[in-house]
């Protein structure tokens, strides 16, 4: 008999993963999740305050006899990547994710989970509940908007919170404690679309590229895996090689910070043509996965025949831009870390690719955990795009989070993680984006670590939790909490 993931251990905190996983709340959309935390908060005898732009914070008192002891704060994010499989049918606006258990993990139904970061949520909700956790006074703070612009954390004003130790429940590994984080921003270039009538007499084919990994923009990205905007741009130059091919749509990738999983495009080629343009799909798809390998073995490159478009398509001197930019533009690892064995220290995400209106519109992000070597990721951006013709605009971007390896807090941490599991867990900063920057912009004495439970391929449909590490998260919170209640006051 199968399991439900309500009645997993520790039960009260997989009791509101659970309930939260059938509240939807994709970025930008939360109203109905802060609703149902709200009124969840109120039914456990708390009052929730919310700032204007809509973050949430809780404040419960000290347990008995570490009522003085100074406040900690845990934080999370209410939002989630919204990504789904072809052909799964799934409206995140108002569907439930269907959450299961699958042997050690729980995972969703052809989409993204939402794990990242809903157990956290859940953790923080979990706290509050229990009145057998020995804890000093909480903050619990739950945040909008993390995954498309860190719109929550952007808006937090001092004095909204009372605390200087942070924890930030948003990692997504075992045994890892992060202490810094890669600043970002995005990098979108633009292309005035010139569409001239589609010629007469000439067959619709449909491009696809699916079966990829995809994934995290941030932790995947040195993981070799495919790039559907790059496969799907790599076809398109071999069919306009071999004849009069017009492109009449495409599309690629979904989210900013995700690897692009899937792309498409719709393709107009004279009746001449078709038997040679037809096995190019076979055959670079052998080609691409013999260049991937293990990485990505189902890849897959479909060119089918599809009703007649007509009408209008892109004019070839524009189209050959844009190809000249997908194919020159970099993706993947432009650095690693000098200084931390195995840490990415600068990326760039070649993320979408679609059709905005009358524009032709490619989105990037690129990461650092320097400063100015986001600043030249981005300017190496701009300047492939400017070459093939793109108009590029750089977003607002956002703060990395310079670790401190002298943490009051990370000594805690350890100290609890040592004790129960017997071993050190491993300090690193993260080539990722977490709130932990911002917060500490506004507050500057903030003393914060980053930590939670294993989460396998974040942002993809393949978004999987780990039962065992949840379980061992929601142990070594419970013992530093305890351990935090025992400082003195300040």
């Amino acid at each position: 008999m199968s399991q439900n993931v309500s009645d997993l251990q520790p039960k009260s905190l997989w009791k509101y993963f659970d309930e939260i996983c059938k509240v939807p709340h994709p970025s930008k959309k939360e109203g109905k999740l802060l609703d149902y935390l709200k009124q969840t908060v109120e039914k456990l005898g708390y009052k929730p305050e919310q700032d204007p732009v809509g973050n949430i914070v809780v404040r419960k008192p000290g347990s008995p006899g570490h009522e003085k002891a100074p406040r900690v704060l845990l934080q999370g994010h209410v939002d989630m990547v919204c990504e789904k499989n072809k052909g799964t049918e799934h409206d995140f606006d108002n569907d439930p994710i269907p959450a299961y258990v699958d042997g050690e993990w729980v995972k969703a139904k052809g989409t993204t989970l939402g794990a990242d970061n809903g157990i956290g949520v859940a953790a923080a909700l979990a706290l509050l509940e229990a009145k057998d956790v020995v804890h000093p006074p909480l903050e619990l703070l739950f945040t909008i908007d993390e995954e498309t612009g860190l719109t929550g954390a952007k808006g937090l004003k001092p004095g909204f919170l009372q605390s200087e130790t942070m924890l930030n429940l948003d990692s997504e590994e075992d045994g890892i404690v992060y202490v810094g984080c890669a600043g970002g921003g995005d990098t979108v270039g633009r292309l005035k679309i010139e569409w001239v009538d589609a010629p007469s007499g000439y067959e619709t084919l449909e491009l696809n590229v699916a079966g990829l990994k995809g994934g995290h923009s941030g932790t995947d990205i040195d993981k070799g895996r495919g790039n559907a905007i790059k496969i799907l741009g790599r076809v398109l130059r071999r069919m306009l090689a071999i004849g009069d091919v017009h492109v009449a749509s495409l599309k690629g990738g979904s989210k900013r910070n995700a690897i692009a999983r899937e792309a498409d495009a719709l393709v107009l080629a004279p009746a001449a043509d078709i038997d040679k343009l037809l096995p190019l799909a076979a055959e670079l798809t052998s080609t691409v996965r013999g260049e991937l390998g293990e990485v990505e073995p189902s890849v897959e490159i479909s060119l089918r025949k599809a009703p007649t478009a007509g009408g209008k398509v892109i004019a070839r001197p524009q189209i050959e831009r844009v190809l000249d930019a997908v194919l020159a533009l970099p993706h993947g690892v432009l650095r690693m870390s000098s200084d931390l064995a195995g840490l990415v220290e600068t990326s760039t995400n070649l993320a979408t690719l679609f059709i905005e209106g009358e524009e032709i519109a490619i989105g990037t992000s690129q990461r650092s955990l320097i400063g100015s070597s986001k600043a030249e990721a981005t300017e190496q951006v701009k300047a492939v795009m400017r070459l093939a013709g793109l108009a590029p605009t750089v977003g607002e971007g956002y703060p990395g989070w310079k670790p401190n390896m002298n943490s009051p807090l990370l000594a805690q941490f350890a100290k609890a993680y040592r004790e129960l599991y017997g071993e050190e867990p491993q300090a690193m900063a993260i080539h990722a984006g977490l709130e932990c920057g911002l917060i500490g912009e506004v507050f500057p004495k903030m003393d914060m670590i980053s930590v939670g439970p294993t989460i396998l391929d974040a942002h993809s449909p393949d978004e999987r939790l780990h039962i065992p590490a949840t379980e061992k998260f929601w142990k070594v919170l419970v013992k530093l909490l305890a351990q935090l209640a025992e400082r003195p006051a300040a």
